[in-house]
This record gives structure tokens, C-alpha cells and sequence, in this order.
């Protein structure tokens, strides 16, 4: 716990301007940025170009099967996906790849066999690889998670469990203590969205009425940073995004709440509450 946690600026949540993300690190509030690397030449010379210049990490992002939602392929064209995809991640020097990789619609055992080519495929390309837990994916439900890492014991994962609140339909890692011990043991980063029982994405986490909610995912990553231990550094992104997770006003369509302020708030208490564990006080 003694390590600076390291916060990323996920570029799904800003419109994917990376000059912005970069501004937002030189500013000091972000370490570092998190997203997808451009799939033309040009573009990914130009985006490793300014990642340099900027010398900030980068967290690389992988999507299988057509987009952040998958597209009803086979598991053969979800590894090609990977395969490609994280190859070109690498010019641009990511200090690890966290993946979308694979469908909710396939029976576990076809699950299993595809994350274990996948981990295989990545081992390969000497790219850190981290499968992240989402809604439309193989990881989608706390069960089906813990059948994965116990049948794969080199997997290591993503934790966004606001997904499992929406998915689940309550608050589901209070009752699971065993699922969520399981998760911290093999959590490589943490997405910092905050779900509730019937969303993946409250209106804005400070509000009083989202306070139980942001207190058990706040139990859930310390969780996760009480595990961890070795050489990594805690890495975490505050992921309030658009694409339907931000609220809006029915017929205006007016946002509940800024995307940037909620982000920005989030990266600022979370480095807090790392920064009091660190040096043993109560967060």
C-alpha cells in the first residue's frame, strides 16, 4: 500500500481528445492517460508521437468483436481481434493492455478456452495483459468471474464492478466476500465507476442519496489495494462515461451531471483515500 496510486484519464469519458487528457496530466491531477490506440498507421504514429513528447504511462485498451459491445462472432474472430489489436498497442509503449475480449453468450467452457489463447496470445507478444469485468463479456456476472479465475489461475482482471450492480440488480459484493476476496488477489487496475442496484452509473457520486452505494465500492477498492502487493504500482481511471451511462433529461436531453467535474472529483478523493491508507489512517 506504500506506492502512489497512479490515475488515469480514460479518453472514452472525454470525447477520446487525447491533447485534452495530456493537458489534464500536465495540470497534475491525472498521472497518466487510458484508451484505445488508433487502428491507421498515421494516426497511431502521431498518438505514440504526443504520448512521448508527454512522458506520461499509458494504459492501452482492447475491444474484441466489433466495439465495446460485441458483435455476434465466433471466439476464433475474437482472439484475431486481440492478436491485432494488441499488436499495435505496442508503438506506443502501454505499461500494460486492459480488455473487453470475448461474449457474454458463450457457454463457460468456450469462455475459459478463449481467455486461456488469449493470455497465451499476449504472453506471446510480451504485452501485460488485464481482461476487464463488463457487461457483454465472458466476466459479466460475479459467478461467472470466479468460475474464469478459478479455472485460469494466471488471469488477471480489471475490476469495474459497477457492471455486477446493474447485472446482478443489487449491491451484489456485499454478500459475496469470497468473490470479492478472489478479484482483489488477481486485480491488475481498477475502473472507478459507481454503479447501483438497478444502473452502472449513479448520476453524480457525491450525491447523498448514491452514499451507500459509493461507500461499498470504496469498501470494494480498498479491498483490491489491501491485496496488492510486489513490484506494481495501484493503478485506478475514473470511467464516468457517456453512451447512455450519463443520465439525462427526458425530451432535452440536458446531462444530470458534468462528465468532467465527476471525474475529476472522483480522481481527487480516491487519491486522498489512497494517500490516508498509505500512511495508515483511517480512509
Amino acid at each position: 500500500m506504500g506506492a502512489k496510486l497512479m490515475i488515469l484519464r480514460s479518453l472514452w469519458t472525454n470525447g477520446f481528445d487525447l491533447d485534452a487528457a495530456l493537458a489534464e496530466c500536465a495540470e497534475g491531477l491525472f498521472d497518466g492517460v487510458e484508451g484505445p490506440v488508433p487502428a491507421a498507421a498515421r494516426a497511431r504514429r502521431e498518438f505514440a508521437a504526443k504520448l512521448a513528447d508527454a512522458g506520461v504511462p499509458f494504459v492501452a485498451e482492447i475491444a474484441t468483436g466489433g466495439g465495446y459491445v460485441p458483435a455476434g462472432t465466433p471466439p476464433e474472430a475474437h482472439l484475431e481481434d486481440f492478436r491485432r489489436i494488441a499488436a499495435g498497442t505496442l508503438s506506443c509503449s502501454p505499461v500494460f493492455v486492459t480488455a473487453l475480449a470475448g461474449s457474454d453468450a458463450w457457454a463457460p467452457a468456450r469462455s475459459v478456452e478463449f481467455l486461456g489463447l488469449a493470455m497465451e496470445a499476449a504472453r506471446v507478444l510480451g504485452v501485460d495483459a488485464s481482461f476487464e469485468t463488463h457487461r457483454g463479456r465472458p466476466t459479466y456476472s460475479p459467478w461467472a468471474t470466479r468460475h474464469l479465475l478459478e479455472q485460469l489461475p494466471g488471469l488477471r482482471i480489471t475490476c469495474d464492478f459497477s457492471h455486477w450492480c446493474c447485472v446482478c440488480e443489487r449491491l451484489v459484493l456485499e454478500e459475496e466476500p469470497g468473490i470479492l476476496r478472489l478479484c482483489a488477489a488477481r486485480a491488475r487496475h481498477i475502473h472507478a465507476r459507481v454503479g447501483y442496484p438497478q444502473g452502472p452509473q449513479v448520476p453524480h457520486p457525491a450525491a447523498p442519496e448514491f452514499g451507500t452505494a459509493l461507500a461499498a465500492h470504496e469498501r470494494w477498492w480498498d479491498a483490491v489495494w489491501s491485496a496488492q502487493s510486489g513490484p506494481e504500482v495501484p493503478t485506478m481511471t475514473p470511467e464516468f462515461g457517456p453512451d447512455g451511462y450519463l443520465h439525462e433529461a427526458p425530451f432535452t436531453g440536458t446531462p444530470a451531471s458534468s462528465l468532467d467535474e465527476i471525474n475529476r472529483w472522483m480522481a481527487a478523493r480516491q487519491r486522498a483515500r489512497h494517500a490516508r491508507r498509505s500512511e495508515g489512517a483511517a480512509p
